[in-house]
């Protein structure tokens, strides 16, 4: 049996997951902005499910968060970093507090979370970080830019923590999905107050298929 957190276990992939690893009967840290639209899991499984508050742009509350998931199960064995959205606009129109939004969330969050595990991994000498990717990364689209950006950035910080850790015993992947039926490109996807009417028509803007 292992301890599995999963950031972003309200909707969607992260919730997919957790809904899983429960049935398959591992224990499941699942974490939401608010703890409330994960109770229920931990309601269903109260032996193997703790449901906790987790903002992961909030790097002051990830140790508390962690220390959490010690308290109920010991230790993490399986990180993922799921939490994120998608945020669409061409380059040129990239607000800055939006980016930086977004970097927070897609890739600091994820980098903060990691060096909060990492220490109770190298102790145990057993431990595997998966960071949730996209297709996005690889394959580029007009109006993705930024989310993409950040998705590369996660995938290459990736790749060098594996060849750190795994001499330690400890296991980094990274998981690269397509287009699921999630809110990613909806209610978790966020655009860009400002548009410049030149990209109309590669970002869909004028009546086709948006990105």
């Amino acid at each position: 049996m292992s301890t599995w957190m999963i950031t972003g276990s309200s909707s969607g992939l992260g919730r997919a997951l957790a809904e899983e690893v429960l049935a398959a009967g591992h224990n499941v840290v699942a974490t939401a902005r608010n703890a409330s639209a994960v109770q229920d899991l931990a309601d269903r499984y109260p032996d193997h499910a703790a449901a906790v508050s987790l903002d992961v742009t909030d790097t002051a509350a990830l140790p508390d968060a962690v220390h959490a998931a010690e308290r109920a199960f010991a230790g993490v064995d399986v990180l993922v970093n799921n939490a994120g959205y998608g945020y669409v606009a061409a380059v040129e129109e990239g607000e800055d507090d939006a980016v930086d939004r977004l970097f927070a969330t897609n890739f600091l969050g994820p980098v903060a979370l990691i060096k909060e595990v990492l220490p109770g991994m190298r102790a145990r000498g057993s431990g595997t970080i998966v960071n949730v990717s996209s297709v996005g990364a690889r394959t580029t689209i007009p109006g993705g830019g930024y989310y993409s950006a950040a998705k590369a950035a996660l995938e290459g910080l990736s790749g060098s923590l594996r060849r750190e850790v795994e001499q330690l015993g400890l296991h980094v992947m990274v998981v690269e999905p397509g287009s699921f039926r999630t809110d990613i490109r909806g209610r978790s996807a966020e655009r860009s107050a400002r548009t410049i009417a030149a990209y109309a028509s590669v970002l869909g803007r004028d009546g086709s298929s948006p990105p």
